[in-house]
């Protein structure tokens, strides 16, 4: 390794736990974290010059550059941790990203559904406006005498009284008309109203998705910063970490004998959507997607419930929100289980303690142990 790329991947382990990359993390996820400890500095690399060849081989002058020092385990242990709380945040950030994005497109609908109503009342109005004058001309029509005077003037009493009691027909009519006008107008001042608080929060919503992406896009482009200071055997050895921490979590999670309690038969609508997801494993995780090349974890769940025939939220948070809630040894295949405190992941189980999930940025859809991350609680879509 060149003193120069060490000099970086030695400097990026140096700050990993002072990185302000956006600010401190979510609360919640803070709540839960550990504080990293702070990591050694580096040896310097020997200052002599390169040019400087005359003296003695003994000369303090002429010392070699020593060889770098390694990074160690628990220096690599807080580039894990650093990365892992990267890309929890850039996970919260995401969930608000498809929230904003569900709402807006809900607004947007309607918006262009007020809008059909609007036509719609205008065009009554204007019916109502012309039968109301068509009645008005007819009762100019009929004259301006008073009734009695009507009657006495009438060679047939029979047909002025059947006139009179069409007129006042009529007039009953054309006060239904002039009612129903009003309400017409009222109601087109109200989808006028309502359009125009959609539009705000439309707007709204546009704005915290904007700000959401901004926020994935940092995070997301830290983590590989960070990542991208290491030598591919760092790296290797940062992997073998990550998969020892998962693997001593979902030990730890099996040994209190939870899956001796499990043993719930997946329903028919389940079985589609396992199969669904099972059928994504090796796509891309990508934040904000739904397929059908790349997924984020809650937009693989939830297209493949919708793949089952069931419309559940896409949001990992909503889903926790909205879903009915199941006891853990209750659960079964095509159930969902929520992680962390803040419901920032989701992940669908399929049995025999494991799940299917999209995990992060740089990863694609997997099978892995259920236990192997902070289990919230679990929901099922069909319950």
């Amino acid at each position: 390794m060149g003193a120069g790329k060490r000099s970086l991947t030695m400097a990026a382990v140096a700050v990993v736990c002072a990185m302000t990359v956006l600010g401190a993390p979510v609360t919640a996820y803070a709540s839960q974290t550990k504080p990293t400890e702070p990591t050694p500095s580096p040896s310097p690399s020997g200052t002599s010059d390169s040019s400087d060849t005359s003296g003695d081989s003994g000369s303090p002058d002429t010392a070699s550059t020593p060889a770098s020092t390694p990074v160690t385990n628990e220096e690599l242990e807080a580039v894990r941790e650093k990365l892992e709380s990267l890309y929890h945040d850039a996970a919260v950030a995401t969930d608000a990203y498809n929230a904003a994005e569900e709402k807006a497109d809900k607004q947007s609908a309607e918006i262009v559904d007020l809008a059909h109503e609007m036509v719609k009342g205008q065009e009554k109005l204007d019916k109502l406006q012309d039968l109301i004058g068509a009645a008005a001309r007819a009762q100019y029509r009929g004259g301006g005498l008073p009734p009695e005077v009507q009657l006495w003037l009438s060679e047939n009493p029979q047909d002025f009284l059947e006139g009179a009691d069409r007129l006042r027909q009529g007039q009953l009519a054309t006060k239904g008309l002039l009612a129903e006008m009003t309400q017409t107008q009222q109601d087109l001042e109200q989808y006028s109203k309502d359009a125009s608080a959609r539009w705000e929060k439309l707007e709204a919503n546009r704005k915290a998705k904007d700000k959401a992406k901004k926020k994935i896009k940092k995070q997301i482009a830290a983590a590989e910063e960070l990542e991208a200071q290491l030598e591919d055997d760092e790296l290797e050895r940062l992997a073998q970490l990550e998969e020892d921490a998962a693997q001593q979590s979902q030990a730890a999670w099996l040994d209190s004998g939870i899956l001796d309690e499990i043993n719930g038969k997946a329903s028919e609508q389940g079985k589609k959507a396992v199969k669904f997801a099972t059928d994504q494993i090796g796509k891309p995780y990508e934040w904000g997607a739904e397929g059908p090349k790349t997924y984020d974890c809650s937009g693989l769940t939830s297209q493949a419930w919708a793949a089952a025939g069931l419309t559940i939220p896409r949001t990992s948070q909503e889903q926790w929100k909205q879903l009915r809630h199941i006891d853990i040894q209750d659960m079964r295949p095509g159930d969902l289980i929520i992680y962390n405190s803040d419901a920032s992941h989701v992940a669908m189980y399929i049995g025999d303690g494991s799940i299917i999930h999209a995990p992060r940025p740089g990863r694609t859809v997997t099978i892995a142990g259920a236990g192997t991350m902070e289990i919230l609680g679990v929901v099922r879509p069909d319950a």
